[in-house]
C-alpha cells in the first residue's frame, strides 16, 4: 500500500498561492494605472476552476475528450486563471475603468486569502512532519 504524501488538497493550496500571487500583480497594476487614460481594469478568474478540480474525488475521474472541458479533473497544476477586462460601472471621460476604492478592497481581500492559504500549507506540512516523526515517539 503506497501513501500519497502530497495529496490533492496540498496541490490545490499550492496552486491557490500561485494564482493569488498572479491576481495580486494584476490588482496592483490596476491601482498603478488608475490615472492612465484608456486603461481597462483587468481581473483574474480562477476560483471556479480550482474549486471544481478540488471537488472531484480522485477515484472518480471524469471521462473527457479535451482537457480544457469544464469539469475535467485533470492535474491541478494545469489550472490557469483567465485574465479579462473587468466589468464594472466605472468609465471615466478618459476611458479609464479603474475603481481605485474597489481595487484597494480587492487587494486586501486577495492578500487575506493568500495568507490563509499559506497558513493552511504550513499546518498541513506540520502535520506531515509530525506523522513522519512517528507522532512524537
Amino acid at each position: 500500500m503506497s501513501m500519497k504524501v502530497f495529496d490533492r488538497t496540498l496541490e490545490g493550496l499550492a496552486k491557490s498561492l500561485d494564482l493569488r500571487s498572479e491576481a495580486q500583480a494584476i490588482i496592483s497594476a490596476n491601482i498603478a494605472n488608475s490615472d492612465t487614460p484608456g486603461y481597462q481594469a483587468k481581473e483574474l478568474d480562477f476560483e471556479g476552476a480550482l474549486a471544481k478540480a478540488l471537488t472531484v474525488d480522485d477515484k472518480l475521474q471524469l471521462e473527457r475528450s479535451d482537457g480544457r472541458h469544464i469539469g475535467s479533473a485533470g492535474p491541478i497544476e494545469d489550472i490557469n486563471g483567465e485574465v479579462f477586462n473587468q466589468i464594472n460601472d466605472v468609465v471615466r471621460e478618459d476611458g479609464n475603468t479603474v475603481d481605485r476604492d474597489a481595487e484597494m478592497t480587492s487587494l486586501f481581500q486577495n492578500q487575506l486569502l493568500y495568507n490563509a492559504s499559506a497558513d493552511l500549507v504550513k499546518k498541513k506540512l506540520g502535520m506531515l512532519k509530525y506523522a513522519i516523526s512517528d507522532g512524537g515517539h
